[in-house]
Formats: C-alpha cells, sequence, structure tokens
C-alpha cells in the first residue's frame, strides 16, 4: 500500500510505502519541528494557525499522486480513509483514544497528531470484489461513503466526535513524531458497495453516558473544553466592559477581580481560569499576578456556578437543540424540497412532511418541558444545516444486493408483445441510462429518449410504467404534466424520478418544442415555491410516454427520442417482478463502466422503426393528390410554396391551417422536392396533376 508525502511547501511530492512512512513517524523524521510546534501551541487560541505547522510534509493517504503538466493529478486511488480526533484535552487523552481506535480489526494505522492533542486513524475500504474504483467519479461517490460509513463506526466505537472534512478525498495531515504508533498491514478492510451520489452531511454529535459534569449540563451537546471556552470569553467580555479595561492600562488589578468573579460565578474551575487568561498574548506578563489574584477571589466567594456568564439567546439554542435531537428525527426531502419528521421512541416509522401543525406541536413539547420555545424557533431549527438532506434515490440504490447475475431488465421488457426484435435491446440501454442519470454519472446530458407504448386502451400500459419504480420510490412517479405551464413542468424534473406522457397524441403541436426541450434539458434552473432566487436543480426524471393511436409523431426532427413500440395483445403482469435485483443488474453494469446512451446506429434505428408512427400531415397528403415530382427529362413549374398551397386549397376546398410558408417549405424538402433559390425566393419544381 502507497501513500504521497508532500513536502512542506507542497511544491514537490513523493510516492512512499504505509511500512516506511510509519517508521519515519515513530522514529522522529521531523521529531523538532513537531516539538516547536506543540510547545507554541499551548500559547496560542484554539483555530489559530501557527507558523511551525507549515514547517512540516503533509501526507496523503487515500491516493498517489503525480505531476502532470505543472500540476498534483490522482495517479492510484487506494480506498484509504483518514479520520481525525481533534481538540483532545491532552496528550493522555490522546493516547487512551489511539490504544481504544487500535482495538479494531478495521484499524490500518493510529498515531497521536503533530498538536499533541489529535489522533488520526487510517482505515482501508474495498468493493465487496476486494478491488476500488478507479473512475474519478466513482471514485468520489465511494470515498464520501466510506468516510460517513468510517466516522459513524469510529465515533461510536471512540465515544468522540470525528472531525468533518469539506473534502474527504483532499483530506490530509501534518507528519507527526508518535514512538508508539500502531500499525496492522493486515488490517480488514471493510467493504461496502458501490455508491451512486455523494451523500449529503448530517450533523452528528458525539454520543455520551449520563452527564454529571455541571458545565455539560447548562450546555448540552457540547464538548467540555468549548464550554469552558465559551463561559470564559464571555466572562472576559463582561469584566472588560464593567471595569472599562483596555490594553494601555497598567493597573490591571480591578480587571482581574471581577474576571474572577465572573469565572467563579460561571462555574469555571480556579485552573481553567489561569490557563485561559495567559492564551491572550497581553495577559502573559501577569502570569503570576493572575494565578494569585484567581486564587484568592474563588477562595473569598461562594455561590460558584450559580449565575453563568451565557446570554439567555444562547442557552436558548443549546436547549433547543439538546431537545430537538433527543426528540425527533429530521431530515430534509432533495426530492420534495421540504422538510420531513418522524418522533423517537414511537409506533410511527414512515416520516411525515413539516406542516404549521407540526411546528406548533413541537413548540408546545417543548414549553412543556420548560423550554421557551415557539414555532418560529422549530421552523428556524428545521430549515437549518442543523438537519441532514435526504435522497431517496440514493437510498434505495446503496441497499441493493449483489447481482444474481440473471438478466432481469430485458425480462422485463419481454413482459411487453410486440413484433420489434430491437425493443429488449432499445429498452435495456433506456433503463440503463435512467439509472445513471440518476446518480449523476452524466450531469452534461440528460436521458434524452422515451419509450413510448402504443396498444388499445385497457392493455395494461399504465400499470406497467408505474411498476418500473420499486414500492419505496412510487412516490416519486407521476402521470400528470401540463406541458402548457412551463415552470411547473420543469420543477417536475427535479420532483420526480420518473415520468409517464399518458395519452401522448393528446399532446398539442405547439407543445412538441417544449417536450424536446425538457426532454434534453440536464440541469433546472428556475425559482422554486416560497423561493427567493434561482437556483441549479438536479435532474432525476425520465420520461416514457403511452397512447392508444399508432399516427402519433408530427415532429420529424424529433423521432430519434421516442422508442415507439406497438402492442400486439396485453401485457402480463403476472410475472413476478424482483425490483432490487432489477436495478442491481443496472448497478453492476454502470459499475463495469457499460454504455448506458445509444450510438448514431442505434438512432438510425430508432428513426427508420418510427416511420410507421409519423403522422402525415394533411398538406402533405393533398400535395401527392394534386402534384407530383417530375421524371428525369420533365419541364414541369417552378412555384413558390405560397403559390404550391394556394392551388391545394382552391382545388380540395380545404383551408389549410398551414401560415407560415418556411413550415410548408420543410414539408416540400422532406419529399424531395428540388428547390431552386432566385432573387424573388425559393421556388419548387413541381408538375401539378
Amino acid at each position: 500500500m502507497k501513500a504521497t508525502l508532500f513536502s512542506a511547501n507542497q511544491k514537490a511530492q513523493k510516492t512512499i510505502e504505509m511500512e516506511k512512512l510509519v517508521g519515519l513517524i515513530r522514529d522522529g523524521y521531523k521529531e523538532k519541528q513537531v516539538a516547536a510546534l506543540r510547545e507554541e501551541l499551548r500559547y496560542t487560541i484554539p483555530g489559530v494557525s501557527v507558523k511551525e505547522a507549515n514547517q512540516l510534509p503533509v501526507v496523503y493517504f487515500c491516493s498517489t499522486v503525480k505531476k502532470q503538466n505543472g500540476t498534483f493529478v490522482r495517479d492510484q486511488y487506494n480506498g484509504l480513509v483518514l479520520l481525525k480526533i481533534n481538540n483532545l484535552a491532552n496528550r493522555n487523552e490522546a493516547k487512551n483514544v489511539r490504544r481504544q481506535a487500535a482495538g479494531s480489526l478495521q484499524t490500518m494505522a493510529t498515531f497521536i497528531g503533530s498538536s499533541g492533542k489529535s489522533v488520526k486513524i487510517v482505515i482501508p475500504f474495498t468493493l465487496p470484489d476486494h478491488t476500488v474504483p478507479q473512475n474519478d467519479t466513482l471514485i468520489r461517490f465511494f470515498h464520501a461513503r466510506a468516510y460517513d460509513r468510517a466516522a459513524a463506526y469510529y465515533r461510536e466505537e471512540l465515544q468522540q466526535q470525528i472531525a468533518v472534512e469539506e473534502n474527504e478525498l483532499d483530506a490530509a495531515c501534518r507528519l507527526s513524531f508518535d514512538p508508539d504508533i500502531y500499525y496492522n498491514p493486515e488490517a480488514l478492510p471493510i467493504r461496502i458497495e458501490q455508491p451512486w451520489e455523494t451523500p449529503e452531511k448530517l450533523p452528528v454529535s458525539a454520543p455520551s453516558p449520563a452527564v454529571t459534569d455541571p458545565l455539560q449540563r447548562l450546555v448540552p451537546g457540547y464538548e467540555r473544553s468549548r464550554i469552558v471556552s465559551l463561559l470564559f470569553e464571555n466572562s472576559l467580555r463582561q469584566a472588560m466592559d464593567a471595569t472599562g479595561y483596555r490594553k494601555k492600562d497598567k493597573d490591571i488589578k480591578p480587571f482581574l477581580t471581577c474576571l474572577a468573579e465572573n469565572c467563579f460565578r460561571s462555574g469555571i474551575p480556579e485552573e481553567e481560569v489561569v490557563k485561559w487568561l495567559p492564551v491572550h498574548t497581553h495577559f502573559r506578563i501577569f502570569e503570576a499576578e493572575i494565578r494569585t489574584t484567581v486564587h484568592n477571589v474563588y477562595c473569598l466567594s461562594s455561590g460558584f456556578g450559580r449565575k453563568p456568564c451565557i446570554r439567555p439567546e444562547q442557552v436558548l439554542a443549546f436547549q433547543a437543540d439538546e431537545f430537538m435531537k433527543r426528540r425527533y428525527e429530521f431530515r430534509y426531502n432533495n426530492m420534495k424540497g421540504d422538510a420531513e419528521y418522524r418522533e423517537r421512541k414511537s409506533y410511527y416509522f414512515n416520516f411525515f412532511p413539516v406542516n404549521e401543525q407540526v411546528l406548533n406541536s413541537i413548540s408546545l413539547n417543548a414549553q412543556e418541558e420548560g423550554i421557551p420555545l415557539w414555532d418560529r424557533d422549530v421552523k428556524r431549527y428545521i430549515y437549518s444545516n442543523r438537519v441532514m438532506h435526504y435522497s431517496p434515490i440514493e437510498e434505495y440504490m446503496l441497499e441493493l444486493p449483489d447481482w444474481d447475475g440473471i438478466d432481469h431488465i430485458r425480462r422485463l421488457a419481454d413482459t411487453l408483445p410486440c413484433n420489434n426484435p430491437e425493443w429488449r435491446n432499445q429498452f435495456y440501454r433506456w433503463f440503463l441510462s435512467m439509472v445513471a442519470h440518476w446518480n449523476g454519472l452524466d450531469r452534461m446530458h440528460a436521458n434524452s429518449v422515451s419509450p413510448l407504448l402504443i396498444g388499445r386502451q385497457g392493455c395494461g400500459k399504465s400499470t406497467w410504467c408505474r411498476n418500473l419504480l420499486p414500492p419505496e420510490l412510487q412516490e416519486y412517479y407521476t402521470d400528470s404534466i401540463d406541458f402548457s405551464n412551463k415552470r411547473d413542468a420543469e420543477l417536475l424534473l427535479n420532483r420526480f424520478a420518473l415520468i409517464n406522457i399518458d395519452e401522448f397524441d393528446s399532446v398539442s403541436p405547439s407543445h412538441q418544442a417544449f417536450l424536446k426541450h425538457i426532454l434534453q434539458k440536464p440541469v433546472i434552473n428556475a425559482r422554486q415555491p416560497y423561493k427567493r432566487s434561482i437556483q441549479p436543480l438536479k435532474r432525476y426524471a425520465s420520461f416514457i410516454a403511452t397512447s392508444n393511436n399508432a399516427d402519433l409523431l408530427n415532429d420529424p426532427t424529433g423521432s430519434r427520442r421516442f422508442i415507439c413500440i406497438e402492442l400486439t395483445g396485453n401485457i402480463n403482469h403476472a410475472i413476478g417482478l424482483n425490483h432490487k435485483q432489477l436495478y442491481a443488474q443496472a448497478a453492476a453494469a454502470l459499475r463495469n463502466n457499460e454504455r448506458y446512451w445509444f450510438t448514431s446506429e442505434e438512432e438510425t434505428a430508432i428513426i427508420r422503426n418510427n416511420h410507421q408512427f409519423q403522422q402525415i400531415p394533411v398538406e402533405e397528403q393533398l400535395f401527392f393528390q394534386y402534384f407530383r415530382l417530375p421524371e428525369t427529362g420533365e419541364q414541369g413549374e417552378l412555384l413558390p410554396a405560397a403559390e404550391i398551397l394556394r392551388r391545394i386549397e382552391q382545388r380540395s376546398k380545404i383551408k389549410s391551417g398551414i401560415r407560415n410558408m418556411a413550415l410548408f417549405g420543410r414539408l416540400l424538402l422532406k419529399n424531395n422536392v428540388i428547390k431552386k433559390h432566385t432573387k424573388t425566393g425559393n421556388y419548387y419544381h413541381v408538375i401539378e396533376i
């Protein structure tokens, strides 16, 4: 197994074997620099960077990297996930966390970080066949899911908070020094199925036993160090405001006394006050005076922790967060575009939409517990980044079993009785495309082809279309779309997974151009209801259509978008449909990089098959009734399109609906009528019968 070691300035890199990398950490390759960093961090406010950190090399575990055209690119992905546990109290706690992490069979390596108060854990992941993906898109999906799985496991196992990475695939750490680093090259890799989408992030906090620390009861759900930091900074601000103390003041005694009293009433232990004040560099020179003053105030005061220096708004926010996580589960459904909820420890396992009644009920439940939470506060919490995003399609695809090797997709296609031998292969390709676009494998194009089932009424077309989706995704199927309302029609591309254009022949010719537009629209740029701005929305929807009539295609240029199939009998719905295996087959095919788009040859075959379903306009039929094309050597006439149409109307006594001569001209050209362009316009070579 190999990783990548970058120089401190990250301008050079080299590939390094894991055994050698572990040796560098164990033997102290950068021991002096790490020691200097740890010493400086003792006097640095948390979150502030120090120059010593920039003198250490950077380790990139999950891939080997090479330089190409002046930039770094991924060379080989290895499936290693790096987890970070930060903000530990001291080195002893870090050692304890490292020891616990080393007890897991899945841990390949774990060591104390360069700060001395963090622990890094390296975990291997593979696909079920013991390989890892190498396609960039699949790597991104795989690593994001692997990181989430590893974080969830070690968070529960270690009872510690795992650091959240903005991009897990770019997670790296500084080269550390830890003579007791744990390394197990035979660690058991965690096997997961190939995901098909990047999972949304769920804000989580480390689970904890019964809370006995009064500070943690005051601010539930927060790490103790963060609580102390919050209370101390509030106490510091109040002391500065009360005494008017500023940096240039020479008399520090009134300020220190006021600060110590605030910290005492806030319940901050004496040693914590002495430790936190010198973090601000201005106070380091007063360390002896600080210790003496704080000690005296703590000896003379009473009422420890009875009046914390914390704003009521902060207390309410902490109480609300703890209440919401204890009583409810929330999620934001990306496809529905709204929040959903369910109560914990109830008999209802489904999620329900959040509405005004729900907001009021949650507010009343909170008030019964003594938390002054109003419906507006509940709404503010639910529609914030504290609620995870949920993708039902992604969830379904992740739970699929291994494919059993049976061709379920073509078997499903064969349940439609027809005389088109290419139908089963065309449906297979369309089905792969539907699943691929659900999972965002091609964000530049949409699944722009739609099967079009033609058969008599009552033969089971609509039922067959609905059954394409599994029961878990049935609410993301619709057969109701209004092409006259363009905005709503476009929003349906984000809301539904499959749209059935029922009674396709009822779509008016004026809507055909818009239909062709949304068939091939990859991204929706629209303003959702009750939203203020236009945002790009992911398209999920694929299309399928049904009709009772065979002559239904009136746009020759768009016929390649429809796989027309005429049914010769009733559809057999008695055959059992295994949706899990149906989609597992599609997932396996896409994982093996099988093509999910139609080639130009396949599109030509679709167009050729669709000729029999093409509508012939009345004007075209009348043209061949009163005109013909000249044979070789025949003189004929050169007539403008308007004159040809006028003669047709005059002889047939039928008023044409065409008023745009360009449309009629295209109709003539489609039938191979020779056109001659002159100064006065286009003329067509015809013979009137």
